[in-house]
């Protein structure tokens, strides 16, 4: 569990897709105190929705210990999921959004929910394309790494198509 003793991390995260459905990509920057470090990724299937989640859980994953994180996101998606309580929610609720409609991107949330109990993780939402340094920086990576050739498949999309 974590600790107030834990290093503090800032994660900066993006995603992106060219179309919706489309090739996507994510783009991320770590930051502890003037340490930093870029990751960044692809599939040549996915959504916008889910390079966005994927960002701040390869971010979490890049961690070597247990930390305390403020993860920034320019997607409401993904912070208020977490900060409102939806994905436990949807958890709780057998993956269900409500009586008729099935969660999406389950095999991601179940990833974020896992590495949220590793890190204390914090989420604030950045408004994107508005001149954040670091969202921008992100937001190229993303771009870039969704224009690449031969992009990997994304199973967890592609699976439930």
């Amino acid at each position: 569990m974590p600790t107030k003793n834990q290093k503090s991390v800032s994660i900066y995260t993006d995603g992106a897709c060219l179309g919706n459905p489309g090739a996507g990509g994510y783009g991320v920057l770590l930051r502890y105190g003037p340490h930093e470090k870029s990751l960044s990724g692809g599939y040549r299937l996915t959504t916008n929705n889910r390079m966005e989640i994927l960002a701040a859980i390869e971010g979490l994953k890049a961690l070597k210990e247990s930390c305390n994180v403020n993860l920034y996101s320019d997607s409401r998606y993904l912070v208020d999921a977490m900060t409102k309580g939806w994905v436990k929610k949807w958890q709780k609720n057998d993956w269900q959004r409500n009586k008729k409609e099935k969660a999406k991107n389950i095999d991601l949330w179940v990833m974020m929910l896992d590495l949220c109990q590793k890190h204390q993780v914090t989420f604030s939402w950045v408004k994107g394309h508005s001149g954040h340094a670091e969202n921008e920086y992100c937001d190229q990576l993303a771009v870039k790494a969704a224009g690449q050739i031969n992009l990997p498949k994304d199973d967890g999309f592609e699976s439930s198509i």
